[in-house]
């Protein structure tokens, strides 16, 4: 507790969080409950589950889910355990021509949920029992929401609603909400990276690496070009003021947000939305980022690009789009080094959570404060 009351002080005299919050399976354990079961959550992308019928299974932290689209084409999730014998329902992302079956005794689930077969529980041929009332054995749903594409989840059935929590970067972004396009399979990739899902947010939040880490990027990008953002409760990043659309030898461009102002034909942000989910908005293209903790010390992270509109979808663009994913993907693995080398830094014992630039990290700071809050209940 006292290594927590260390990061809460003000950021010239803060230290920030403990090794073992980075190195401490126990720790993890309580991070599970503190932080991604009492708040929202994110576990994947609308398109895992592209088209009505689609369903796509998730471990999330060890807890079996499943995310279903129904015929309406709304998306639910489901712990994804049958109400019989607690069998896993589904084992592979798929599309469904029936129900969702359980393929230990064949209880039959509907996409919303509801109970609608039990063959042979009653005996032979006889698919009804008075002991075994469907409508109160539907999947155990879990509270889910949307936006930009990103599935989230309330695991604990607690968190405030995400409207509230997702409120203050809507607004910041309000511009930019607007229908989205994925680029599909050219503009999706994964990084499976050795270290704590804490250190990809709080590298991200900044700027201050980008000479060091990233020089390609800071050729035009400048440290003295970004701003830091902060917000009191759910997101803090960065921005740049000197954006620049690419272009191709043939004069190609990627169609721009419709009604966007005058600051977006320079300006681009970056935000961790707490606790998991990395955010890029762009006049041309926004991307999001999916952080998936895998233990203590490995994190999954699933890359996502999205267009302003239909045509940017088209065989026309697929070398533009290509092109984008690579030159982030190219950005993100510079970051790769570094986020396994302070993982590895961590097992310093005398380490004592490191001393914050007044200047340049205050939105990594600010994740910091929120993470310590909540492990210690008292935010």
């Amino acid at each position: 507790m006292d290594a927590f009351v260390s990061v809460l002080q003000p950021i010239e005299t803060a230290q920030g969080l403990p090794n073992s919050c980075y190195t401490d399976p126990v720790m993890f354990q309580i991070e599970k409950k503190q932080i991604f079961a009492s708040d929202w959550a994110a576990i994947g992308f609308g398109f895992d589950v592209p088209v009505p019928g689609c369903v796509c299974p998730v471990n999330f932290l060890g807890i079996p889910l499943v995310v279903v689209r129904g015929r309406s084409g709304k998306i639910k999730v489901f712990e994804n355990v049958c109400r019989h014998r607690g069998m896993i329902l589904v084992e592979e992302a798929k599309k469904l021509s029936g129900p969702i079956t359980c393929p230990y005794h064949a209880w039959a689930y509907d996409f919303d949920g509801t109970l609608r077969a039990t063959p042979h529980v009653g005996g032979p041929d006889i698919h009804e029992h008075h002991s075994v009332d469907c409508t109160a054995l539907s999947l155990n749903e879990i509270p889910s929401a949307i936006w930009r594409d990103v599935i989230y989840v309330n695991l604990s059935h607690k968190a405030p609603p995400f409207e509230e929590k997702a409120a203050a970067l809507q607004t910041r972004w309000a511009e930019f909400e607007q229908e989205l396009y994925f680029g599909g399979d050219d503009s999706y990739f994964e990084l499976d990276v050795a270290c704590n899902w804490k250190l990809a947010v709080e590298n991200y939040c900044e700027a201050y690496h980008l000479p060091f880490v990233h020089p390609s990027l800071n050729s035009y990008s400048r440290l003295e070009d970004h701003y830091n953002i902060l917000d009191d409760a759910s997101y803090a990043g960065q921005g740049s003021n000197v954006y620049a659309a690419q272009i191709s030898d043939e004069g190609q461009q990627l169609s721009k947000f419709r009604g966007l102002s005058e600051k977006w034909n320079r300006a681009a942000e970056y935000c961790a939305f707490f606790p998991n989910v990395l955010y890029g908005v762009h006049k041309d293209h926004t991307f999001a980022i999916v952080l998936l903790p895998k233990g203590q010390k490995t994190t999954i992270e699933r890359i996502a690009f999205y267009y302003a509109d239909a045509q940017m979808l088209s065989a026309d663009y697929a070398l533009m789009r290509a092109k984008n994913a690579a030159m982030w993907k190219d950005v993100f693995m510079e970051d790769i080094e570094v986020l396994e080398g302070m993982q590895a830094g961590r097992m310093a014992p005398s380490y004592d959570g490191g001393k914050f630039s007044a200047v340049m990290d205050y939105p990594t700071h600010h994740f910091h404060k929120w993470v310590a809050q909540r492990m210690m209940r008292i935010g």
